[in-house]
This record gives structure tokens, sequence and C-alpha cells, in this order.
């Protein structure tokens, strides 16, 4: 497995490198937001979000664009409106400095099983269709009245649980458990943030709504359900 160290700091990333390479890891290192983007592909990026010539930000949603690559956010930004504002760019995990490499290591193969487990049981799947609503399973790619739609990793793969099981309701706890797995302890609040900026991108003929107390339920707003 390929893993990108975007990192600036140079002895954090020789740490870093070192300890991931002796993991087994096949590794490579950039200090720039310039050179990101030049790097050979990766099954992992580890993306410092305080890089000197840009937003980490920016570089994050960049990345999002490679619908195969996993991002962990590896940040000093501890604040929750910044773990919030990173997971809804695009990442798929957010760590905070200082971290110890143990749970580095057990992020990214929990990054890496669900990536290679949605990969396998998507790649022969047929689409999912809800009115004008088209997801291509396999290329991870969504079709909403004929335009494309831009979404997250998560945003995706919570778009794709709904329509799933549409019309019926998907609790909170499912959502939680298929979407971010149980290693999240504070995915409440993103669950919302997440739902928000789905239905900033849906138009009104496909809406996601709350069933209160319980969940949300995706619905067909030109047919019957």
């Amino acid at each position: 497995m390929r893993i990108l160290v975007v990192e600036d700091d140079d002895r954090v990333a020789r740490g870093l490198v070192t300890a991931l390479r002796n993991a087994s890891y096949e590794v490579t290192r950039v200090a720039t937001a310039e050179a990101v983007m030049r790097a050979p592909a990766a099954d992992v990026v580890l993306l410092d979000l305080g890089l000197p010539d840009a937003d980490g930000i920016d570089v994050l949603r960049r990345l999002r664009e490679r619908p195969q690559t996993a991002i962990i956010a590896v940040t000093a930004r501890a604040e929750e409106r910044e773990r919030v504002r990173g997971l809804r760019s695009g990442a798929d995990d957010y760590v905070v400095k200082p971290f110890g490499i143990a749970e580095l290591l057990a992020r990214i193969d929990a990054v890496l099983r669900r990536t290679r487990t949605a990969r396998a049981s998507h790649d022969d799947e047929p689409p999912l269709r809800l009115g004008s609503l088209t997801l291509d399973m396999g290329a991870r790619e969504a079709d909403l009245a004929g335009a494309s739609l831009a979404l997250t990793r998560k945003e995706f793969d919570l778009l794709a649980l709904l329509t799933s099981r549409s019309p019926a309701v998907v609790s909170r706890d499912l959502i939680l458990d298929q979407v971010w797995g149980s290693a999240w302890e504070s995915s409440s609040r993103t669950l919302d943030t997440h739902i928000a900026a789905l239905r900033g991108k849906l138009h009104d003929t496909v809406r996601i709504r709350t069933v209160r107390g319980v969940g949300y339920r995706l619905v067909d707003e030109s047919g019957s359900a």
C-alpha cells in the first residue's frame, strides 16, 4: 500500500516516514501543496492542513477529486469546528497532533479496510436509482437530472445508504455504523453536517426528510414515495 505524507516539518516527516516504512508501507513525502498534485498516486494521503504555501483545506478539496484515495487530515487544529470543516471538505479521518504512531497506524488500517471493502462490494453492483438520481457504485459517481454531483467520499457513502433503503427510514445509529464505523466518537455532529451538505446539493425532486428521534429517509418527490 502506498502512502503520501504531506508534511512541511522535516523532523515530524522523518518520524512518520520511518514508522510507516517499518510497518511495510511504500512511502513518499512532500512538503508543499504544489508538490502534492505532482506526487505519485497513493492509497492513503496523510495531509498536514498547515502547509506553508496554501490552505490545507483547499488541498484537501482538490485531492477529494481522486475518489480512490483515502485522506487522513493530520493537524494541530483540535477545535470541533476545524474537525467538522475538514470532514465536510472530504477527509476520511482526522488525527490531531500530537498523536501516537500506534493510533495513526490503526486509523490507516481502518481507512484502508473500509476502502477495500467498498471497492470489492461495489465493483459489479448495478447503479442505484431514485427518480432523477443515479449512483454508479463502482465508479463512485453520482448524477442528478443529467448533471454530475460533486460529492465527498462520506457524502457519497451516506447518499448511497439512504438511496439503497429508500423510502424506508434509516436510523442515525445505522448510518453512523455503516458510514463512519464504530471507532468514531463525535460522529453525531458530523452526520448533521453531512446531511446539511447533501441537502444543499440535491434538487427539490429528491429530498432527505428527517424523522425526528429516529433518522432520515430519502424521498423521490416527483413520484409517490
